[in-house]
């Protein structure tokens, strides 16, 4: 389905801290800035069809804030925007990268941000749409560079994971690192340790100090928040549309590759599933039942990821509860205040 986990921010580390937010810049400053709308929210929540009406309704282009829909190779598993979708409004970075290059946040925001300046001088508003946090993280805090990693320490870290395993490797980190990732989390836990080793600080120090701070624009934001119930009935509707749709053959050929199982691409929702299914190891039916199971579990990381991270000033952040798809009243609202959003200057 969507990303399985918060992507490793490889040469440079998120900053998330609300009271960065809190702390309004000088009118005159912000004034400058030209605005970005900012549509966030866990996985089947709706994101997608309402990034395309405001982009319809506002001339504006959909940029991909989703870890997962990056990938070349995964079209349907990752529910990426459609033929249809992508005929009526321009979108930017979806399927852009191989299964095989990880991404990182540190590409996506440098990417992200060349896109909204393409969407500006096009006389288009960006709309960066997803359900990845620390991608809006990074353009409305900031990052923080890291020195390089050399391979030969990179490759030992990778060499320990597989031979410890996530949770024998997360206890070689650092307290404050530790108290920060989950101890399943293998792709941060490896990135966390090469950083401890080769630098001899933890991650979570890095993460203290002064990085490049938010990008130069104006943000407001919709950040949906159905009612668990619903979500679950949604990923449900969704996983059983995508095997209809052919995921499972797009698994199949992804499995070809030969790829590192490492890769955050081969660990995607619903791929590990189908991926067991293909090796025999589960009916079709289970491997369904575990993935609808793990992508309800991590909706409710993404839900408190966003209740604990401002994307933008509480006055600019629309909170919507309601089921998707939402009303056309409430839709009309929404259109109507984001309209007014871009045509003033604060």
């Amino acid at each position: 389905m969507t990303d399985a986990t918060q992507p490793d921010p490889a040469r440079l580390a998120a900053r998330p801290d609300p009271a960065r937010l809190a702390a309004r810049p000088d009118p005159a400053r912000l004034a400058a800035r030209p605005p970005a709308i900012l549509l966030a929210g866990p996985t089947a929540s709706g994101k997608s069809a309402l990034a395309l009406e405001l982009a319809e309704r506002l001339r504006g282009t959909v940029i991909n804030a989703d870890s997962m829909q990056v990938y070349r190779e995964l079209r349907i598993i990752t529910a990426r925007p459609s033929d249809a979708d992508l005929a009526r409004a321009p979108h930017a970075l979806y399927g852009v990268r191989p299964a095989a290059e990880a991404g990182t946040v540190a590409w996506w925001r440098g990417a992200a941000l060349a896109e909204m300046d393409k969407a500006r001088a096009a006389g288009r508003v960006p709309i960066l749409c997803g359900g990845t946090g620390m991608y809006f993280a990074a353009l409305t805090e900031g990052l923080v560079e890291i020195p390089p990693i050399p391979p030969a320490l990179r490759a030992d870290s990778r060499r320990l994971l597989a031979e410890l395993g996530p949770a024998g490797l997360h206890a070689r980190l650092d307290p404050g690192t530790a108290a920060r990732l989950r101890p399943s989390d293998s792709q941060r836990i490896a990135r966390a340790h090469e950083v401890l080793v080769a630098t001899g600080r933890g991650l979570a120090s890095w993460q203290q100090e002064a990085g490049t701070g938010p990008a130069p624009w104006r943000f407001a934001a919709i950040l949906l928040d159905p009612p668990r119930a619903a979500l679950r009935e949604a990923i449900a509707r969704r996983w059983h549309a995508m095997l209809a749709a052919g995921a499972l053959e797009e698994v199949r050929a992804l499995g070809a590759l030969g790829l590192d199982p490492a890769l955050p691409a081969m660990r995607a929702h619903g791929v590990p599933e189908l991926l067991a299914h293909l090796a025999g190891r589960m009916t079709l039916e289970a491997a369904s039942t575990r993935a609808i199971l793990n992508t309800g579990q991590y909706t409710k990381r993404q839900a408190t990821w966003f209740r604990h991270h401002a994307l933008a000033p509480l006055d600019r952040t629309k909170h919507i509860t309601s089921t998707s798809p939402i009303s056309k009243q409430e839709s009309e609202s929404l259109l109507e205040y984001f309209a007014a959003f871009v045509e003033t200057t604060d």
